[in-house]
């Protein structure tokens, strides 16, 4: 079955940190661009952050701009999400999401694999 596997997640402090790993299974991501969801209790999901196939384009929601840095090695096939700073309000499942033929974009939209999820915690 091919899906996407995240991990890294766990419970941290405030203003500790917590990095992400999004690896497919059963299928390479070179040719996919690669989206970081996460879902609160009680709140929609919300698009966190994407990258490009190359890597060369990256977006961020304006709540973790300057905290949160999404990046990729397709040498190791894996998708990062390294989350610095991290507040209460982070408390969520994070999903990691791949879309194919997108070229040189990224989106939060129609995604073709979906992971199961991480949780994060982010308390005292």
């Amino acid at each position: 079955q091919l899906q996407l596997v995240e991990s890294g997640g766990g419970l941290v402090q405030p203003g500790g940190s917590l990095r992400l790993s999004c690896a497919p299974s059963g299928f390479t991501l070179d040719y996919y661009a690669v989206s970081w969801f996460r879902q609160a209790p009680g709140k929609e999901r919300e698009g966190v952050s994407c990258i490009s196939r190359s890597g060369h384009i990256t977006n961020y929601a304006d709540s973790v701009k300057g905290r949160f840095t999404i990046s990729r090695d397709n040498a190791k096939n894996t998708v990062y999400l390294q989350m610095n700073s991290l507040k209460a309000e982070d408390t969520a499942v994070y999903y990691c999401a791949a879309r194919q033929n997108l070229g040189q974009l990224c989106a939060y939209s129609d995604m073709h694999y979906w992971g199961k999820g991480t949780l994060v915690t982010v308390s005292s």
